[in-house]
């Protein structure tokens, strides 16, 4: 009686390179999936901390509106840029605890907001700044006739609020006889009512292609990324915020 051979059928090359390739195709898409899934989770982190800092920084200006004090020397120049880049300066009343105890002896304190572009790594960052001086600095000017150098920019002392800030644009209001808002009518005896406060910032992958001033200008290769002005609403590279801001001790907006 013979007896019957067992044969082991193995894989011949072809079916081993087949299968290689194959699992080495799988490998390639799910890193990129995963790659993909990496830079999307950075980008909308990134979104959101710059949409928490720009609402910081609104919620910082309502304040600092919020205690206005009119002064007939008080600074507002609007920008005539295609991108405005507004600047003010006003008094306030401050709290203690904002100021220095050697910086305090009242409670009427000067402060600013306006762009300046800082180089950091290497590359341009546009950014809104706060000026604040404080008390003792505040009166010294005052009595000096000195009021306009409280809002002069000073890069020791003024801070960064909002990074990659692409316009700052402010629009003074106030109440007509029917009381609805309208443009304020500028006067040396009082201030506006309220302020139309237009923020447009760019979104993280939008600054980081913005390296030079000129870029963040709209000039060159990034006139089509930053698109119009009157357009910036429908962008999706660029956050808005639009938002009436109430400016000294008058009723709310």
């Amino acid at each position: 009686m013979k007896r019957r051979a067992h044969t082991h059928p193995g894989f011949t090359l072809m079916e081993l390179m087949t299968s290689m390739v194959i699992g080495s195709i799988i490998l390639l898409l799910a890193a990129s999936m995963l790659g993909g899934s990496g830079d999307s989770y950075e980008q909308i982190g990134g979104n959101v901390a710059a949409e928490r800092e720009a609402r910081a920084l609104l919620h910082q200006l309502g304040a600092d509106f919020s205690t206005a004090v009119f002064h007939a020397d008080q600074e507002l120049d609007e920008s005539s840029d295609s991108w405005p880049a507004d600047r003010i300066g006003f008094l306030c009343l401050q709290p203690d605890d904002a100021q220095t105890d050697d910086g305090r002896i009242g409670d009427l304190c000067a402060v600013s907001y306006y762009i300046k572009d800082l180089t950091i790594g290497g590359k341009t960052e546009r950014c809104l700044m706060r000026g604040f001086r404080e008390s003792a600095d505040t009166f010294k000017a005052l009595a000096d006739g000195q009021t306009a150098s409280l809002f002069a920019p000073r890069s020791n002392i003024d801070e960064p609020l909002a990074f990659g800030v692409i316009s700052f644009k402010l629009k003074p209001m106030m109440r007509d006889s029917a009381g609805q808002w309208t443009d304020w009518v500028k006067n040396d005896s009082t201030g506006p009512e309220a302020f139309d406060v237009r923020l447009i910032v760019a979104r993280r992958d939008l600054a980081g292609k913005l390296k030079t001033p000129g870029d963040w200008d709209g000039g060159g290769k990034t006139r089509e990324l930053l698109g119009q002005p009157d357009e910036a609403d429908r962008n999706e590279n660029l956050e808005v915020y639009s938002t009436l801001i109430r400016f000294g001790n008058h009723a709310n907006p």
